[in-house]
């Protein structure tokens, strides 16, 4: 647990210890928030590719060789990061650290494999899916205080440091196991799935280009992007049905337990992931229709309190889902994330008070139990035979739907200035409550794990 969880956290400073620091970065590298912002969705773009094969890999040649190379390859994008003379060699280095993206269902699977009881394991579960929120809160103040003092560089020497601890602690105290040894990986089918996935993703990026009206270059771009995440998919779905060592069972991508998590995980993200970590905290630190709030000062009232709130309800949240249920918390959970975003765009974006309760009921029904629940489910849902495969989906999912947040939601805001005042920000806030009713109906479509469920 030790080993697993400095893990999770050298991961997840990757992700939350820079939110309050965005428009710090922006102005020490001197470039726009939108440069800045992409960033981030190409640290997610990365995190979402690796996660699509890395956990099946680790089935092959061992779960502890695989995390321990992850947390390296983070290391060296941190240093490469902290040293970036322009916003060039930050994206070089978040793209290298997006190698660790699928750090925590790496470590989720790792851990079912040591412990067998389903209420013992939900347990410790949350504990470590908890970290996906934020570090109780001391990420984002220690982000926003660092940035404030010392500049966005001591974040990422930072993280260097935790992930030098994350290798030595992995190295001597976390377990090797090899379920899939002796099976070939299918790299063909790993080639056209980044290919799809990895197009898919820059088409989008291209598509937010058009905001400001059509043009041709983005416009052929992203259709021609479009057009080979298509058929790099479809390429993809021919070798499996064909190899003899494929990376996903056809038969598996059919089934509902399969595509509606997925869906469910991609949408929920997409959602809510960049109001949280990018245009709240915008918004607080914006003078004009902001609050004028200093990044530590914002830490400390919106981030901080959001995430200790998911560390300390997400071990109660994972110990009861064998109990009540996995998909049941989730379905509790999105429609309290609903609600949260409707306190903070109807009432949050004129009341600092409100704003701050709206980040508060979030904190405990996303971070503290939807994150959990699907986090869970990826595990909980694999097929038996091939247990890193839904964990790794999943984990794409997650980083698809994270980057999806940062593409769109930026985008609209930009596109809706013209409203002026609060217009543009309660135009992205209800833009992400739809998306969010949309997660929660397909909540509804995912099956229950019964094997990972007992009686009360």
């Amino acid at each position: 647990m030790v080993a697993l969880l400095t893990a999770c956290v050298a991961f997840q400073l990757n992700a939350s210890m820079l939110s309050p620091a965005l428009v710090t970065m922006g102005e020490e590298l001197n470039t726009d928030q939108a440069a800045i912002g992409l960033s981030q969705t190409w640290f997610f773009t990365a995190a979402a590719v690796f996660s699509l094969f890395l956990p099946r890999l680790s089935d092959i040649i061992g779960r502890k060789k695989v995390l321990l190379g992850m947390m390296v390859l983070m290391g060296i994008g941190s240093v490469i990061s902290a040293m970036a003379p322009d916003i060039t060699w930050l994206f070089v280095g978040r793209i290298i650290q997006g190698v660790s993206g699928p750090t925590v269902p790496l470590c989720l699977i790792m851990l079912r494999s040591a412990v067998k009881d389903p209420k013992r394991y939900g347990a410790l579960m949350g504990l470590i899916t908890a970290v996906n929120g934020g570090i109780a809160g001391i990420d984002s103040f220690v982000g926003g205080y660092f940035a404030e003092h010392f500049g966005f560089r001591s974040i990422f020497w930072l993280m260097v440091v935790i992930a030098a601890i994350a290798v030595v602690l992995i190295v001597f105290l976390a377990g090797e196991s090899k379920p899939g040894e002796g099976t070939k990986m299918d790299w063909l089918g790993v080639f056209f799935i980044v290919i799809a996935v990895g197009a898919l993703l820059t088409a989008l990026n291209e598509a937010t280009k058009l905001v400001g009206g059509i043009t041709t270059v983005p416009l052929v771009t992203s259709l021609a992007l479009a057009l080979v995440a298509v058929v790099s998919f479809v390429a993809f779905w021919r070798v499996e049905k064909v190899s003899s060592h494929p990376m996903v069972e056809i038969v598996h991508l059919r089934q509902r337990s399969t595509w509606a998590p997925l869906l469910t995980t991609t949408l929920t993200m997409t959602g809510i992931f960049a109001v949280i970590n990018g245009i709240v905290p915008a918004f607080v630190q914006a003078a004009d229709p902001g609050f004028g709030i200093g990044a530590t000062q914002m830490s400390l009232m919106i981030l901080t309190p959001y995430a200790l709130l998911g560390w300390l309800f997400g071990p109660f949240t994972g110990r009861l889902a064998p109990v009540i249920g996995y998909t049941m918390m989730l379905r509790i959970g999105l429609l309290g994330s609903i609600a949260a975003l409707a306190i903070i765009g109807f009432l949050g974006l004129n009341s600092l008070g409100w704003m701050i309760a709206g980040t508060v009921l979030l904190g405990i029904m996303y971070a503290g139990t939807v994150n959990i629940m699907l986090n869970g489910l990826g595990v909980v849902l694999s097929p038996e035979g091939n247990p890193g495969f839904l964990p790794g989906m999943n984990a794409g999912a997650f980083n698809l739907g994270a980057g999806l947040s940062f593409l769109v939601l930026p985008a609209i805001l930009v596109a809706t200035t013209p409203l002026g005042g609060n217009g543009s920000y309660l135009t992205v806030v209800i833009v992400a409550l739809a998306i969010t009713g949309a997660a929660f109906a397909a909540s509804l479509l995912v099956p229950k794990p019964v094997d990972a469920e007992v009686a009360p």
